[in-house]
Order: structure tokens, then C-alpha cells, then sequence
């Protein structure tokens, strides 16, 4: 009888936490199967994001994603990594009611996708959920700056923290970390900002638009991929053009068929003697 398999292991929350101040933790995004295992072979941590509603189905924010969405895009990614560490978003409304509430969804989550932690975002007046949800062996990532599942109420997807507001970010990431958060993400800081709040905290920083000082950065994948020639914000550096590469090869495959190149004899198959 065969020998099973040895399950690696994933990098967990506590070794992430521990990277502070070290080398920088490389994170992207991921939402499917496939995506995952690429990301995995390369990253420390991947981050099943609630821009999955953007990215792969077509909302105009991420306030209309779901848990069940979540859910199903946790569970593929799950089945792809195994190395980085995998964290999970809760979407919008199911955490800032109550504590309860964040726990009751964080559970289900992680039981469901076998994450190892869950991320969420808001400041200062998340600190006693993020605490209740730590108390109860749930490891948290916070997420402060712009927050886009408030981008009705920041008023758009612009730079926070400018000028005095800067000291309330300051404060809400380190509310976060003092709360028990394992890592807090910075999105869209003035780099000056993203240095403080790094040189500030105890637990490592993950910026995206917040500056190189940060402790490790995430992307969506699919934005530094160049899968979407006409969403280029400035944080991103494309480090390929897919999205450029994918359109010619749908032109060229469609004008193959219609002019009868494809399939062509060695595609297709004989009456007798091959497969």
C-alpha cells in the first residue's frame, strides 16, 4: 500500500506577523484554482479579496459581494495553495454590527474555506471586534487608509491621510494592532504616511499605494498581470500585459476559424487509428 501523501504546510499568521521589520512579504490576490497555484509557488501570502466581485463578476464596487461569494472563491484558492499563508475577506455586512456577528461570519469562513485567517477593514472603531474575534483563535489582517467597502462615504477611491488626517490613520492602524491584527494593510497613503504607521506598529504592514518602506505589498493580480488595458491606477506597476497578449490571440483564433485554418488535420481526427 502507497504511502500518503505528506500535506505541506502553509506559512501561518504568526509567521507572518514575525516577518516585521525582516524581508518584505510578498502578497497578491487570487480567486481561483488555477490563479492560486502560480501565486503560491512565488508568494508569502495570498489574499482572496472582495475586488473578486469587480475583478471576475462585473460589479460597479465590492458592497454587492456576499459571503456566499467568499465562500466559493475561498474554497478554490484553498484547493490551490500550499505553502502561503491564505487569508479571506469578510464582506461588507457581515462584521460591523456587532462582534457577534464578525464571529459568527469569520467562523463559517474559515470552517468553510480552511483559511487561516480572515481580513477586514475600518480603524479605531473595529478595535473591540478585532479583539473578540483574536480572543476566540480567529487571526485578523486589518485593512486602513482607503477602505473601499466605505467608498461611499470617503467620497471615491482617493489618497487618505493627507495633511492632519494622516494622525487618524496613524491612529486607526495602530488600534488595529494593538487589538491583536497580525498585519495591518495600508492602501492608498501619502509614502510618508505608510513609513510612520510602519516605523510605528508592531505588526508588519502591507501597503498598496502606500510606499516602499511598507513591510510587504499586495496587488490584485489581475491589475499587475495587465489583464485590463483600461484600468491602470498609479500604484500599479504592470509587470506583464496578458490582457494585450489574450486580445490578439482571441482575434487571431476567430479569424482561423471563420477562414476554415482551424482546425486544421492535426486537431481533428480520422475514422480508424489514432486518438
Amino acid at each position: 500500500m502507497s504511502a500518503t501523501p505528506e500535506r505541506q504546510i502553509r506559512l501561518t499568521p504568526s509567521a507572518i506577523r514575525a516577518r516585521k521589520g525582516g524581508t518584505p512579504v510578498a502578497c497578491l490576490t487570487a480567486y481561483t484554482t488555477p490563479m492560486a497555484k502560480l501565486v503560491d509557488a512565488s508568494c508569502d501570502l495570498i489574499l482572496v479579496g472582495d475586488s473578486v466581485g469587480m475583478v471576475l463578476h462585473g460589479l460597479a464596487s465590492t458592497i454587492g459581494v456576499t459571503m456566499e461569494m467568499m465562500i466559493l472563491h475561498g474554497k478554490a484558492v484553498a484547493r490551490g495553495v500550499s505553502h502561503s499563508c491564505l487569508v479571506v475577506d469578510l464582506p461588507f455586512g457581515s462584521y460591523e454590527e456587532s462582534p457577534e456577528q464578525a464571529f459568527r461570519n469569520a467562523a463559517r469562513l474559515m470552517a468553510e474555506t480552511e483559511c487561516q485567517a480572515v481580513k477586514l477593514e475600518g480603524g479605531q472603531h473595529m478595535a473591540e471586534t478585532v479583539s473578540y474575534l483574536v480572543r476566540r483563535g480567529i487571526p485578523v489582517m486589518g485593512h486602513v487608509g482607503l477602505t473601499p467597502q466605505s467608498v461611499n462615504a470617503l467620497g471615491g477611491y482617493k489618497v487618505q491621510g493627507r495633511g492632519e488626517d494622516g494622525d487618524r490613520v496613524a491612529a486607526d492602524a495602530a488600534a488595529l494592532a494593538d487589538a491583536g491584527a497580525f498585519a495591518v494593510v495600508l492602501e492608498k497613503l501619502p509614502e510618508s504616511l505608510g513609513a510612520r504607521i510602519t516605523r510605528d506598529i508592531a505588526v508588519p504592514t502591507i501597503g498598496i499605494g502606500a510606499g516602499v518602506l511598507c513591510d510587504g505589498q499586495v496587488l490584485v493580480v489581475d491589475d499587475m498581470l495587465g489583464m485590463f488595458s483600461d484600468f491602470r491606477p498609479k500604484f500599479v506597476k504592470r509587470f506583464a500585459e496578458q490582457g494585450r497578449e489574450a486580445s490578439a490571440a482571441i482575434a487571431f483564433y476567430a479569424e482561423e476559424v471563420r477562414s476554415r485554418r482551424f482546425p486544421a488535420p492535426e486537431h481533428s481526427f480520422a475514422d480508424e487509428g489514432n486518438l
